[in-house]
């Protein structure tokens, strides 16, 4: 007897079951979201094996939360199932993540440049989170175009991005002081 059910076989098609069972192509717009979120989450998995600050910490697994959950309301064709209640995102959730960009905002100095991926490995993968962040807007906005998405799913993603572009912030000048401008004159 098999102790978890780790394949099935059932996508050796190219075919994939949304929530519901609905049976769909792997490369469906729907998928193409709900992967670009999965993704993400997998990214923040990392940048926060890079993080020392508790208050960030907690944060970022309260994100992985809500990705999970934005993955389970991408994955729910709500023509054909029902979309169960866990799988929102609430104004609750923005409010949370505008007070937290808020927060990090408060400790740095004022942004006068575009700044540059990078500075110390922390806030490299806090921006390689957030333009991944991006790309998942960009799909869930694709599908939009054909499904219907509510509001508070892209307004969490595009705070989410945001916060990311703070936290990178952050962790440069917590570690090293300087970020990286962007010189337009380099050659």
């Amino acid at each position: 007897m098999k102790k978890s059910i780790i394949y099935t076989g059932t996508g050796d098609q190219g075919t994939t079951s949304l929530v519901g069972g609905q049976r769909v192509s792997k490369i469906h717009q729907r998928i193409e979201s709900y992967g670009t979120i999965d993704e993400l989450n997998s990214f923040i998995g990392l940048l926060m094996t890079s993080l020392e600050d508790r208050k960030d910490l907690d944060f970022l697994l309260f994100i992985q939360h809500k990705l999970f959950t934005i993955g389970s309301y991408l994955a729910t064709d709500q023509e054909t199932t029902e979309l169960k209640i866990e799988s929102q995102v609430t104004p609750e959730s923005i409010k949370r993540t505008e007070h937290e960009i808020d927060r990090i905002d408060n400790e740095l100095p004022k942004l006068k440049n575009f700044v540059l991926p990078g500075g110390c490995r922390s806030a490299a993968l806090a921006h390689v989170c957030r333009t991944v962040c991006r790309r998942a807007e960009r799909q869930i906005y694709r599908l939009a175009e054909t499904n219907p998405v509510e509001e508070p799913v892209l307004v969490f993603i595009n705070r989410l991005s945001d916060y990311l572009f703070i936290l990178a912030r952050k962790e440069c000048v917590k570690n090293n002081g300087k970020e990286i401008i962007w010189d337009y004159t380099c050659k």
